[in-house]
């Protein structure tokens, strides 16, 4: 099983498969991080280790179901001329979640419904917040091993580089959960991201492939961009205080 240890094409598949797993994990930290943001801290963060826990499980456990894994990707109806099969159902169906999702709390963000319902119901929004997070996970993980299978024959290969992408996930999505509770304004940008991502679901169900790469690089063109409008802002606030002190400072004490 691990004959490939010795082998360099052994671990040349699994450098290259981590890296697309790696990548193909980015969609799955910006929804958790999303949802986890308007949690309470302790919640939020048992919020995101129960959700990468349940990434994890889902894809070593469609791993050890290789043969209906295959046969998700075998027709099964055919709606307009274009044939569907099961995973294609399933990413268009998620897509179209993450396109309600994010439209519905982009509303909640513009009308400020969605801090209010946050306040009023904690103990349902982190159920609601898990639940979701399964559903997205299963989503991601059948087309994250789909993509393994294509990319390595080794299952033990596969296995190592989805607990080493999970790992990643795991640390990048404790900062990128942080850097959105901390900054309210890249909520907006992290769901527009979201909207970005359903489409690509439902256009890659339907048979339209569009190159990940190109998404990828408009939303890491977008968060460098918002990124400098934090730390802009920051800047900002850091000399207006300087300014106040410099100013309370030369007006001196009242005679």
């Amino acid at each position: 099983m691990f004959d490939w240890l010795a082998s360099p094409e052994g671990w040349a598949a699994l450098l290259t498969l981590s890296a697309m797993e790696i990548v193909l994990g980015i969609d799955n930290v910006v929804f958790i991080s999303v949802l986890v943001a308007k949690l309470p801290a302790e919640q939020a963060e048992r919020a995101r280790r129960l959700g990468l826990g349940m990434a994890l499980v889902f894809r070593v456990g469609l791993l050890f179901a290789l043969t209906a894994i295959m046969k998700l990707t075998y027709p099964v109806l055919t709606i307009l001329g274009e044939e569907l099969s099961w995973r294609d159902i399933i990413l268009i169906v998620g897509g179209l979640f993450l396109l309600y999702k994010a439209v519905h709390e982009i509303h909640g963000e513009v009308s400020g419904d969605a801090h209010e319902d946050a306040r009023a119901a904690a103990p349902r929004a982190f159920l609601a917040a898990v639940a979701q997070i399964a559903v997205i996970d299963l989503v991601f993980s059948i087309d994250s091993i789909v993509t393994a299978i294509g990319m390595a024959d080794d299952l033990s290969i596969m296995i190592i580089a989805v607990m080493i992408a999970v790992a990643v996930m795991y640390l990048a999505s404790g900062v990128v959960a942080r850097f959105i509770a901390e900054n309210p304004t890249t909520k907006v940008l992290a769901l527009s991201f979201l909207m970005l991502i359903g489409v690509s679901l439902v256009a890659e169900g339907g048979g339209f492939h569009l190159p990940r790469g190109y998404i990828y690089s408009a939303m890491a063109f977008a968060a460098v961009v918002e990124a400098i409008n934090v730390w802009s802002r920051r800047n900002g606030k850091k000399r207006e205080a300087t300014q106040m002190d410099e100013n309370g400072s030369q007006s001196g004490p009242p005679a």
